[in-house]
């Protein structure tokens, strides 16, 4: 990765709402990880704010807390605030949504500038699907797991 900037936005930049069967698996995973807190991140989109207070509502009914709820523009020159404000808090997990393209611009700053690390994080559905994740590279992206709209779960493997 020469630039944590993106050279082209998503093909699919839709602003879903997540289901209550994906909170339901996102909280269950993370309780599976037996994480106490977590940071919830998300685009400025209306459908990726409603998600963002859903899992925060849901993960503190769980007894859970949540640390800090950042979200991140869909574009911008770097994101930099955005993913050091991320990634300072320490939480046991991270929680992040879409948009596509945000997402993967907050990804990619992530990856270059801090300690974040995907294998302590779990994602929505639209973060799942295989053209969000080809946005920062899936083998940039091993251990990274989510919730599918379904309520099944999904998780980034090693490439071999």
């Amino acid at each position: 990765m020469n630039s944590p900037l993106l050279m082209t936005s998503a093909s699919d930049d839709a602003d879903a709402t997540v289901t209550d069967a994906e909170v339901a698996a996102l909280v269950s995973m993370a309780r599976d990880r037996r994480a106490r807190s977590v940071v919830v991140g998300s685009g400025r989109t209306p459908g990726a704010l409603a998600t963002a207070r859903l899992i925060a509502a849901a993960w503190e009914r769980a007894g859970g807390d949540v640390l800090d709820t950042i979200a991140w523009p869909e574009t911008g020159a770097s994101w930099l605030r955005f993913a050091t404000r991320f990634a300072a808090a320490g939480p046991d997990l991270w929680v992040m949504t879409g948009p596509a393209t945000g997402w993967a611009q907050m990804t990619r700053r992530l990856l270059w500038s801090t300690a974040w690390r995907p294998a302590r994080t779990l994602a929505t559905a639209v973060v799942g699907d295989p053209r969000t994740l080809a946005l920062v590279g899936p083998a940039r992206l091993y251990g990274l797991a989510g919730a599918s709209a379904d309520g099944t779960t999904w998780h980034v493997a090693e490439e071999r």
